[in-house]
């Protein structure tokens, strides 16, 4: 099993900036993709960003990228997201999450979140 914790969340002027961190612990060696994903109220969750273990590619949603940059270290064990420019549509609760192999499956797992809010 796989634990995370998020930090870096809060509020933000639109324009700002904010980086969220996660530490992920336990059977770290099992993941396989590790990143963020995000809810805002009433709707429906969304990935934003992922960084691949094996090779480090990185993936963004279309709504944040340019504007956002994940990077990993510690082996991809501890992950950062930089979040510029940020707009009130940003706001949302931000999980931290993985990718993790169980008995030869991909299963996807996440912590608690934290919250963003950016205002106008």
């Amino acid at each position: 099993e796989v634990q995370f914790v998020e930090s870096g969340g809060g509020l933000a002027q639109a324009g700002g900036s904010l980086t969220l961190s996660c530490a992920a612990s336990g059977f770290t060696k099992d993941i396989n993709a590790i990143g963020w994903f995000r809810q805002a109220p009433g709707k429906e969750p969304e990935g934003v960003s992922c960084i691949s273990i094996s090779d480090s590619k990185t993936y963004y949603s279309n709504t944040v990228k340019g504007r956002f940059t994940i990077s990993g270290d510690n082996a991809h064990s501890t992950v950062h997201l930089q979040m510029n420019s940020l707009k009130p549509e940003d706001t949302a609760v931000y999980y931290c999450c993985a990718l993790v192999l169980v008995g030869g499956m991909e299963k996807g797992s996440w912590g608690q979140g934290t919250q963003v809010t950016v205002s106008s």
